[in-house]
């Protein structure tokens, strides 16, 4: 068997990704093919043709070089213009379009994210830069646009997110309520399926109710642990409980396993790459995890180039 041609790597057959770093580097090597793949996608397939709201028909567009550098592709029927980057989250930036794919393309191929910090040093850019990019990506791209509610049978569980007390907490209570003054996250998982996280109030009252409500079809079968805050759902959904102050966890097809997994990698991943996050931007974050997890289930297709084509339309 010759051995492998080291000046045209290929994705070996055994890897894991379906789209690597060496694929994306031949297919966006400069700022121009990145304009091309945004012009193609968003109004001509052929590269040549479209539809002019100007003449109100096809008409075929040229792009001309400008001495303002001008991204746009020029009607010859009547001098029309069409911006590829007007509408999405490139319009009107000064940093180049490869650097906002590479930056795409490293947050969609880690398996707990990138920090701004990182990208700052893999692209050469501004810190500020960075988190902008990273900021629009995630509120503007990862936000979760399947607004079908979950069905199935359903996990639901609730976590805090913040620091370690600075010293030992004296008795139940005093723990409660260092708890309640830390963020609470709401996870709710489909069996074999998505995944909704949301940032609510209290882990206690009707904002955690209204939230499964909002997200879990009244059809579904909910699965909880022993938490009161969840009985008032008992009269609206089927349900089962794991009592897990009686120290059970797992009773046949009844646990929570997948939430608690999932809120696991979570932690982990964000306090490993981020240190902290604030609670201002906390939801934009578990919308980035929850995406990732979710866009595991499509196949055949990678991460990067789902959230191109989320940029594009």
């Amino acid at each position: 068997m010759p051995p492998a041609n080291r000046h045209k790597p290929k994705r070996a057959k055994s890897s894991q990704s379906d789209y690597s770093v060496t694929e994306f580097l031949r297919e966006f090597p400069d700022d121009a093919a990145c304009l091309e793949h945004l012009w193609r996608t968003r109004f001509s397939p052929d590269g040549e043709h479209a539809e002019c709201p100007k003449c109100e028909r096809e008409r075929v567009f040229k792009r001309y070089a400008t001495a303002q550098g001008r991204q746009s592709w020029t009607c010859t029927g009547c001098g029309h213009h069409l911006h590829p980057t007007a509408g999405t989250i490139f319009a009107k930036s000064s940093t180049s379009l490869r650097l906002w794919f590479h930056a795409m393309y490293l947050m969609t191929s880690t398996r707990c994210g990138i920090s701004a910090k990182q990208l700052e040093r893999e692209l050469g850019v501004h810190y500020k830069t960075a988190w902008r990019m990273f900021n629009k990506i995630r509120n503007e791209l990862m936000h979760d646009q399947d607004g079908s509610p979950l069905e199935g049978k359903v996990e639901v569980d609730e976590t805090s997110w913040g620091g370690k007390p600075r010293r030992k907490l004296k008795g139940m209570k005093e723990a409660a309520q260092f708890r309640e003054s830390k963020a609470t996250i709401l996870g709710m998982v489909e069996r074999e399926g998505r995944v909704r996280l949301r940032v609510i109030p209290s882990r206690r009252g009707e904002g955690l109710s209204r939230e499964v409500r909002t997200h879990v079809n009244p059809a579904a079968f909910l699965l909880t642990d022993d938490w009161i805050a969840y009985r008032p759902l008992r009269r609206e959904y089927d349900w089962a409980t794991i009592n897990h102050s009686a120290g059970v966890y797992v009773e046949g097809d009844i646990h929570t396993n997948t939430i608690e997994g999932f809120f696991g990698n979570l932690k982990t991943g964000m306090r490993g790459n981020y240190k902290h996050v604030s609670d201002r931007w906390l939801q934009s974050y578990l919308d980035e995890y929850a995406w990732r997890y979710n866009e595991r289930f499509r196949g055949g297709r990678s991460m990067f180039r789902s959230l191109l084509d989320r940029a594009a339309k």
